[in-house]
């Protein structure tokens, strides 16, 4: 068996040296995803036409944090394979793969696609993955142990199909927010298509639309002072439970402890009553239509222009 094995790994080592002779080098691989959280389901999140985008987000910035940039590969589907949500990778860069592998092999893939969806997707902190790599017939995990024959058996397995439409629009989504690392926004110019509905409009500036977190609401209460409570009023416009006395109720049960605290309770009970729906473009507009636009810049991390 052993010598049956030796045979086989140099066999494909010479059929992948000829073919890397002939032209640039490419291989296929499809990596399959499985919640590990009962409350989180991956196919439903694709599914969801508001979320679909998302997921994807998810799914590149995993394979560009553990394939070493945004070269070197390339989504051609993302489908149903229940349990498992199945990511297909075309590979077209030996480095790139290779590199793909070690961090899959290492388990950083997973921990990737884990911080990338609680962050993105504003799941519970303890929300884990489990995967499945296949290169055509061959599960991959199995001989993770030997690397360079997972990496031969993914440059065996061609692409069956070219990109699926739906991959397309994805990628033009993430183009046209040009994401940056720190504010994620994108400058506007008369040629962009319109605003992704996962998105909000800012000072001629696109921003993604994210549930408001911890360092919102600290960042809202030292900036705004005694304008809480006007704030307050403008997102209680679309909010049930700060209509009526329940600005005023909120002043007076705070009074002592002062104004941050005041302004931060507001938030907190802001997201505390609407969940997934306390988003960051409804602060936003609350603080714009209160002229607090200094205030809703400090929030989004936009620079002051020289």
């Amino acid at each position: 068996m052993e010598i049956k094995l030796a045979c086989v790994s140099i066999c494909l080592q010479r059929m992948a040296d000829k073919t890397v002779d002939r032209g640039p080098w490419t291989g296929c691989a499809v990596m399959f995803l499985q919640s590990l959280c009962s409350s989180v389901n991956l196919i439903s999140l694709y599914k969801d036409e508001q979320r679909k985008f998302i997921v994807f987000k998810v799914i590149k910035l995993t394979l560009t944090d553990s394939a070493g940039g945004l070269g070197g590969y390339d989504i051609l589907k993302v489908h149903d394979a229940d349990p498992f949500l199945g990511v297909e990778v075309k590979f077209v860069d030996v480095a790139a793969c290779q590199q793909f592998l070690e961090s899959y092999s290492s388990g950083t893939v997973c921990q990737c696609f884990s911080q990338h969806a609680c962050r993105l997707l504003a799941l519970p902190q303890e929300f884990m993955v489990e995967t499945r790599l296949k290169a055509s017939t061959n599960t991959l995990d199995n001989d993770l142990d030997n690397l360079e024959l997972c990496l031969q058996y993914i440059h065996l397995s061609q692409p069956a199909r070219l990109r699926d439409e739906e991959i397309d629009y994805l990628e033009q989504q993430l183009q046209c927010q040009a994401l940056r690392p720190a504010a994620q926004s994108v400058v506007i110019t008369q040629e962009e298509p319109l605003v992704p509905s996962n998105c909000f409009k800012f000072q001629n500036k696109v921003f993604e639309d994210r549930m408001l977190n911890q360092t919102d609401v600290q960042s809202f209460s030292n900036g705004v002072g005694r304008q809480w409570k006007h704030v307050g009023r403008a997102l209680g416009k679309s909010c049930r439970a700060l209509k009526g006395p329940a600005i005023d109720n909120l002043a007076y049960e705070y009074e002592r402890e002062g104004l941050y605290e005041q302004a931060y309770q507001l938030l907190s009970r802001f997201i505390q009553a609407e969940g997934r729906e306390a988003k960051l473009s409804r602060l936003v507009k609350a603080l714009e239509d209160c002229k607090l636009t200094s205030l809703a810049e400090n929030i989004l991390d936009i620079q002051p222009q020289e």
